[in-house]
């Protein structure tokens, strides 16, 4: 044999052996000094499941598992009810390891790069009582932070991350305010998707303000996280799983099993370059998981597209792949649906016609989003865009409260309120004119526009402690909002760095005919909202009643 032959030979060899074959099993361990490693002495947890989003597997005695090592695949640790995890040094919690053995595409954001693990030994802690914990698991949801540049990473650090710290804030009574305590938002936290807009070398930056709240956060791949250089669906999310993990996995907690789904199929190619809808590998992992959920918990499920049709003519969530999840979710008595993309707010019960077959009604809350109207609009004094929503629902974040027995609350925090303001609340917004003509035709109306409102909510209006009278949801732009297009349209240069979106379709939207027929002067004008988990929610404003010459 030629020696160029023996060294090539010897070369190779030496490389094989320098690059050890992935490996295919690990430990599940309680973690009893917190170092995230397993030390001597540290027990094995029994039955803890391991996936890559298609095998399951359970540990056993030992802790051990042995999974089948797929290049490619993400694997994790579901995490059990009563535990907590290790967090890693990005603030995220560390449940989570990507198997890349080769380079896969050259993406302009890198993708996962090539890294063959040793052995993923997965840390669990076991959960300790926290003082400011509640009766209810307490959940922050946000929708499309989608920051596209670094000063939009900046509004949502100072007008989401800090309203979030500020509401869990605790006064201890020493005369120095409130504090924020890390954990002391909510007991978990969840990005519906989009969580940039594009740009995914923002993911660290946007990162380091959530991890602000020291809240253990998971999150949904959207349709503005892919990598838009993949020639196919299967490469477009390599970067997000990069700093984020899996795209498909479960995480348990004693009140609800939360399972996280990317449902944004991509599309190299003519436009629409996505659509909505889940792929075999995703209903392999569901058929295999979903039998061993407790069905007294509440079910849980985070996409970012929609289950409803978002365009009235065209399918932009595919009805087969639709009905399919449904049979699977139908056994669920407590099943709730969480989905963004939107950039509107809107609660949908799904029935017969959308596939659902179940006793009751499917609730699918499309939560507003964060970034508003993608961070557009004028600025207000302390320099962030006002941000509403074409709806006129304002920007902000929600909070899901489970109880014991599958119950939960849901309610939306605007970012920003002015205390001063009593037509503006965190339920609701009101818009009257300020004069009419006393004796007019009564043609002219109060607008309650209630962000959290239904299709069946009840919103009713009295005038100076009148008797109160219905209100009548209609379906039109907010009249608030057409005012700050209008304002927009007459500036003479830019208010903002985008203006606001041009006014909607709102859904939540209730319209009071004003009386004229009342004595000259101001009059007070009430509103009240009966919320689904929060009750009676009131607002106020004003209008008055003037004589006219002819």
């Amino acid at each position: 044999m030629r020696p160029l032959v023996l060294v090539a030979l010897s070369l190779l060899s030496l490389s094989a052996w320098a690059q050890p074959p992935p490996c295919d099993s690990g430990s599940v361990f309680e973690d009893r000094n917190g170092n995230a490693r397993r030390d001597h002495g540290e027990p094995g947890v029994l039955g803890v499941r391991v996936s890559d989003g298609v095998e399951i597997v359970t540990s056993d005695a030992q802790g051990r598992y042995t999974l089948p090592a797929v290049d490619g695949r993400t694997a994790f640790v579901i995490k059990p009810p009563g535990y907590t995890l290790p967090v890693r040094a990005n603030g995220m919690p560390d449940y989570w390891h990507n198997l890349r053995t080769a380079p896969g595409p050259a993406l302009k954001y890198g993708g996962i790069p090539v890294a063959v693990p040793a052995c993923r030994d997965f840390a669990l802690r076991r959960a300790t009582p926290s003082p400011n914990r509640q009766a209810a698991l307490s959940v922050l949801l946000f929708a499309d932070p989608q920051p596209k540049s670094m000063a939009d990473v900046g509004y949502y650090e100072r007008d989401i991350i800090a309203s979030a710290m500020q509401e869990g804030a605790i006064d201890m009574g020493h005369g120095f305010g409130k504090f924020h305590f890390l954990g002391g938002a909510a007991d978990l936290g969840l990005s519906l998707g989009d969580i940039v807009h594009d740009d995914l070398a923002l993911y660290p930056a946007l990162n380091a303000a959530t991890a602000k709240l020291g809240v253990p956060w998971l999150h949904v791949a959207g349709n503005h996280d892919l990598d838009f250089d993949a020639t196919r669906d299967e490469d477009s999310l390599l970067t997000f799983r990069h700093h984020y993990g899996p795209d498909t996995f479960a995480w348990e907690e004693p009140e609800a099993t939360f399972i996280v789904l990317d449902d944004v199929v991509y599309l190299p190619g003519p436009s629409p370059d996505m659509i909505g809808g889940l792929r075999e590998a995703q209903f392999a992992f569901l058929e295999r998981y979903l039998p061993t959920v407790p069905k007294e918990r509440l079910l849980v499920i985070g996409v970012h597209v929609p289950f409803f049709d978002t365009a009235p003519d065209r399918e932009t969530f595919r009805k087969a792949d639709r009905a399919r999840l449904f049979a699977l979710l139908r056994p669920f008595p407590h099943v709730l649906l969480l989905s963004g993309h939107a950039h509107t707010q809107r609660h949908v019960f799904h029935g017969a016609a959308s596939g659902w077959h179940g006793a009751n009604p499917l609730h699918e809350y499309n939560v507003g989003a964060a970034s508003g109207a993608f961070w557009s609009g004028a600025k207000d004094a302390a320099g962030i865009p006002d941000a509403r929503m074409s709806d006129g629902t304002p920007n902000g974040y929600a909070r899901l409260r489970v109880e014991a027995g599958g119950r939960y609350r849901l309610s939306w925090h605007p970012a920003r309120l002015d205390a001063s303001d009593a037509a503006r609340t965190a339920a609701m917004s009101l818009h009257a004119p300020k004069v009419l003509r006393r004796g007019a035709y009564p043609a002219f109306g109060v607008y309650a526009n209630v962000y959290m409102g239904r299709d069946d909510s009840r919103v009713e209006f009295r005038v100076d402690e009148g008797p109160w009278q219905p209100m009548v949801r209609v379906e039109r732009p907010d009249p608030g909002l057409l005012a700050e297009n209008m304002r927009d349209d007459q500036a003479e240069r830019l208010r903002g760095y985008d203006r606001s979106p041009e006014a909607g379709r709102s859904r939540h939207l209730w319209r009071g005919v004003l009386p004229t027929d009342l004595a000259l002067g101001e009059h007070r004008i009430e509103v009240r909202a009966f919320d689904a988990w929060h009750g009676e929610q009131r607002a106020r404003t004003r209008y008055r009643l003037d004589d006219a010459k002819e």
